[in-house]
């Protein structure tokens, strides 16, 4: 009974030593994990220039249908005048 306690405080004293709190491998990733400034810029620039994209589509789309409105409201003097089949 003493040697399998023994063995048993031994086992857990080698399993806890293992244990430490300046593991190389966790202190390379927690860096990894981490982006860069470089990195945030570009990311912030290629949205703020997706979104620039996106509303200038947007800009042209509005003026396309605000004047396709104003063609179908306001038609020339020429299709003013064009009333034969009338």
């Amino acid at each position: 009974m003493k040697r399998l306690a023994f063995t048993l405080v031994g086992a857990a004293a080698l399993t806890l030593g293992a244990c430490s709190s300046s593991n190389q491998d966790q202190v390379n990733n927690a860096e990894l994990n981490h982006a860069n400034d470089e990195l945030n810029e570009q990311a912030n620039q290629a949205a703020m220039d997706a979104a620039n994209a996106e509303a200038a589509a947007l800009a042209n789309q509005q003026q396309q249908v605000q004047q396709a409105t104003d063609n179908a409201s306001n038609p020339s003097d020429a299709e003013e005048q064009n009333v034969s089949g009338m």
